[in-house]
């Protein structure tokens, strides 16, 4: 890898670290909020560390908690090394609600000698939306419990 490159991976590296260790503090934005807080993300903290959460195995590209955007760079399973994924997601409102989630999965293949983009299953998105939902719920849940 080049000098340049290099470079370019620990800055990036520098600014997903940031955003994702800025979504692990107090956040705003909860269920029944319709704006945040000063000084909080900008959107429903529970589908922002759902997502991050659920997304955890994909190496992030860029985080926006104040805009809702989630940016991965490319991940390959190691058990399919031609194929690889990148995701972006996009959280909505303030509140949480299904629709105020949006997945998009862009997948390639390798044909041998470049990268191809390839059709996504839109059941695969389906199915991440849903995860990130459940995993919002349990994050709900037990902020309640520990209100108790």
């Amino acid at each position: 890898m080049t000098m340049r490159g290099r470079i370019l991976v620990s800055v990036a590296t520098a600014l997903a670290m940031t955003g994702a260790l800025g979504a692990c503090s107090t956040f705003g934005g909860g269920e029944d909020d319709n704006a945040p807080v000063r000084g909080e993300i900008g959107v429903n903290s529970f589908l922002w560390q759902a997502s991050l959460d659920t997304i955890a195995f994909m190496p992030l590209a860029s985080t926006d908690p104040f805009g809702g955007v989630i940016i991965t760079d490319w991940h390959a399973d190691p058990a399919l090394p031609n194929e690889r994924f990148k995701a972006t997601i996009y959280v909505l409102d303030t509140r949480l609600r299904a629709d105020a989630l949006n997945v998009s999965l862009f997948r390639q293949t390798w044909n041998g000698s470049a990268w191809v983009d390839a059709v996504v299953d839109p059941d695969t998105e389906y199915q991440i939306e849903n995860a990130i939902l459940n995993r919002a719920r349990e994050l709900r849940l037990s902020t309640l419990r520990d209100e108790d």
